[in-house]
C-alpha cells in the first residue's frame, strides 16, 4: 500500500524540519507514486535524463561514478530521507549513478513537475536548494578528510556521520546500526586502500572504539570516535528538510 505524506513515517523523526498542513498537501500531489527496489538495483544511472525523482523511504543505497578503468568511485550513502535526482531535474542528467545496496522503498515524483515546486511553494524550494548546499559542503568537508585527514580519523568521521544519521532516523538498536555495505564501498568513498581500511577498521576494534561486522556497525565509546574524528561530542544535531 502506498504511503500518504500525511502519515509518512520519516516526518516524526528529529532529523527533518516539521511541515505545515500545507506543505505536506502540496507534496502528496508532487508523489506520484513508489517504487519497490531490490537489492542491486541500478536507480539512476549516469549520463541518464531520468523523468522521476525519488525521496528514499526505506532501505539504503549508495551514490558512485564509473570509471574509465571499469571500476567505480564511491561518493558517499542513501540513507532513508535523502532525495535522489535533482542533478536529472536541474542539469538535464545524472552525473553519477545510484543504486539500492538493500531492498528499498522510495517515494516517485515527476520531474516535469519540480518547477512548479519553485514557482508555487518557494519555502520548498528554498528546501531543495538548502538540500544541494548541504551536498556541496559535505563534498567539500570530504575532500578535506582526504587532503588532511589519516586514515583511522576518515574512518572515525564516516562511522560518526553514518551513526548520527541513523539515530535520528530511529534506525540504532542498542548502539548499533544495519551497515549493509562492502569494506571496499567504504574505501573508495574515504579515497582508502582495502588493505588499509581493513587495518584501521581492526584498530578501532581492538582499542574497544567501534566494530564493524556481518553487516552492523555497534559504536562501543561514541566520546572517543568523535575525539579520533575530530568532532564534538556535544555538538548539535543538523536539522533538514524532507521532501
Amino acid at each position: 500500500m502506498v504511503t500518504r505524506c500525511c502519515n509518512c513515517p520519516l516526518r516524526t523523526r528529529p532529523l527533518f524540519v516539521p511541515m505545515t498542513d500545507a506543505e505536506v498537501e502540496f507534496m502528496q500531489k508532487f508523489k506520484t507514486g513508489e517504487l519497490d527496489a531490490g537489492a542491486g538495483t541500478t536507480l539512476m544511472i549516469e549520463g541518464s535524463n531520468s523523468p522521476q525523482l525519488y525521496t528514499a523511504l526505506e532501505g539504503m543505497g549508495l551514490r558512485y561514478k564509473s570509471l574509465a578503468s571499469g571500476d567505480r568511485q564511491v561518493i558517499n550513502f542513501v540513507l532513508p530521507g535523502d532525495f535522489i535526482g535533482l542533478q536529472a531535474g536541474v542539469m538535464k542528467e545524472m552525473q553519477h549513478s545510484v543504486e539500492a545496496t538493500t531492498r528499498m522503498k522510495l517515494c516517485v515524483f515527476d520531474r516535469k513537475a519540480l518547477w512548479s515546486l519553485f514557482r508555487d511553494h518557494p519555502e520548498r524550494a528554498y528546501d531543495l536548494t538548502w538540500i544541494a548546499a548541504m551536498e556541496e559542503h559535505f563534498l567539500g568537508e570530504s575532500l578535506a578528510i582526504l587532503g588532511h585527514m589519516s586514515g583511522i580519523a576518515r574512518v572515525a568521521r564516516a562511522f560518526v556521520r553514518l551513526h548520527d544519521r541513523a539515530e535520528a532516523l530511529g534506525l540504532i538498536e542498542e548502539a548499533k546500526m544495519a551497515l549493509p555495505y562492502r569494506q571496499q564501498d567504504m574505501a573508495d568513498a574515504l579515497g582508502m586502500s582495502l588493505v588499509h581500511t581493513n587495518k584501521t577498521l581492526k584498530k578501532l576494534r581492538e582499542d574497544g572504539v567501534a566494530t564493524w561486522r556481518a553487516g552492523f556497525l555497534n559504536i562501543l565509546d561514541y566520546r572517543r570516535l568523535c575525539e579520533i574524528a575530530a568532532l564534538e561530542p556535544d555538538r548539535e544535531p543538523l536539522v533538514r528538510p524532507l521532501l
